[in-house]
């Protein structure tokens, strides 16, 4: 099964790492949902709730804000200017 490389990270912390089936946020252009085999984006990050589905264990959700979401190759980059997990 094709997985995702899933990166997010905050302009002072990490937030997440790991392998996920998907992962849906928000951009400044719209939602935006992410399975592998996507093609390459590059975007700008809105305030809003990013929702990653890792291979093994429940949803992860995280609120962030500003900066930048990156799509290559089955990587996804997540610099927010603010990330925190939501419990």
């Amino acid at each position: 099964m094709a997985e995702l490389d899933v990166q997010v990270v905050a302009s002072d912390h990490a937030v997440w790492s790991g392998a996920a089936k998907s992962v849906r946020g928000r951009t400044v252009e719209g939602d935006i949902g992410i399975l592998p085999g996507h093609t390459p984006v590059l975007s700008l990050l809105a305030e809003g709730e990013l929702v990653i589905n890792p291979v093994e264990g429940a949803p992860v959700k995280a609120k962030v804000s500003g900066g930048f979401f990156s799509v290559d190759s089955d990587q996804v980059t997540i610099v927010a200017d603010k990330a925190e997990l939501e419990n």
